[in-house]
């Protein structure tokens, strides 16, 4: 066909480039994590997350605020709490007046149609930094989704949209499923983590909130244990549609870049929507390489995103949302 089919044609200028554009980001693409602490007028940068914080309550309603303002309708809340009230069967993650749930209700008063999303997991509230009960060096199952199920009540209780259960126990979706039925909480959405990788990409969000696993004799200090096998794929669509079984909303894939082989084999498997998580450690290496003046920021940024969305993602979960919007 050549000469009569020449595909320069179609990329010789920013106008035409545009318009045979096939992917898009824009606003209502973006799920917003946010990190919520004890406290008042509290704006902490994370050393190793810059540009990001950890907000008091109060700054916590300023910030959904400008998010809204910006276009950003959905945050995805994450708490950091202290060490003394940690336990193994992380017993603060269900009381009434906890921190996530006054953090739901804060977001709810500040803009009530702003979607929000809680983290189901026992991790944060755990003196052994891990997402389930831990017994004779083993990470309990069965026990941990009935607290997880409990935790997840709560948050609807307080208001939560939709609870985000990131721990990867087996059974746990229908399990909270059930719990929030029984409660009346039958609009009350889950976007499970449906494939959620033991992955080394984890480690600034872990100094997030200070919920590393600890080295503990005979307990584990990873969570390979629960978290998936980084070299497994036919395992993910496996875990996926199980959870779309047992009654997820949205299924989610994290991390992201390493993982994109699997968010298009999921999305090509499933039709409910699909979620990916740009994790901290993604938005970690741009930082730093662009402070070094290694990598262009914003380019490297839109490249990224735009991967994650050309590879089937409906909702991305991204530290560089008011970077993204800023830039569009």
């Amino acid at each position: 066909m050549y000469p009569l089919r020449r595909n320069r044609r179609l990329r010789s200028n920013d106008a035409i480039r545009h318009l045979v554009r096939e992917t898009f980001l824009t606003p209502s693409d973006f799920l917003v994590p946010l990190f919520v602490v004890e406290g008042k007028g509290v704006k902490e940068e994370i050393p190793s997350m810059p540009d990001y914080y950890r907000l008091s309550l109060d700054n916590l309603e300023k910030e959904v605020k400008d998010l809204w303002n910006m276009g950003l309708c959905a945050v995805l809340l994450f708490v950091k709490i202290p060490d003394d009230l940690k336990d193994n069967r992380g017993s603060e993650a269900l009381n009434a007046n906890g921190l996530m749930q006054l953090a739901i209700k804060a977001v709810k008063n500040a803009c009530p149609d702003m979607l929000v999303m809680t983290d189901v997991a026992l991790d944060p509230y755990s003196s052994y930094g891990h997402d389930g009960i831990v017994e004779n060096g083993r990470i309990l199952n069965d026990e941990s989704a009935e607290i997880l199920a409990e935790m997840s009540v709560s948050h609807a209780n307080a208001g939560a949209d939709f609870v985000a259960p990131s721990d990867m126990m087996d059974g746990r979706i229908l399990t909270i499923r059930e719990a929030l039925e029984d409660e009346g909480h039958t609009d009350t959405g889950i976007m499970a983590y449906s494939a959620k990788y033991a992955s080394a990409f984890y480690g600034p969000f872990r100094d997030a909130l200070d919920s590393a696993p600890v080295a503990i004799k005979n307990v584990p200090k990873d969570k390979k244990s629960y978290q998936m096998d980084s070299a497994n794929r036919k395992e993910a669509i496996k875990e996926t549609q199980m959870d779309i079984d047992e009654g997820a909303d949205i299924v989610m894939i994290k991390p992201g870049l390493c993982y994109l082989d699997i968010v298009r084999e999921i999305r090509d498997a499933v039709e409910v929507p699909v979620a990916v998580y740009q994790v901290s450690g993604e938005y970690a290496m741009l930082k730093a390489a662009a402070e070094k003046g290694w990598l262009d920021h914003d380019a490297v940024m839109m490249e990224q995103l735009i991967s994650i969305k050309r590879a089937g993602a409906d909702i991305i979960a991204s530290y560089f949302a008011k970077d993204v919007v800023r830039l569009m």
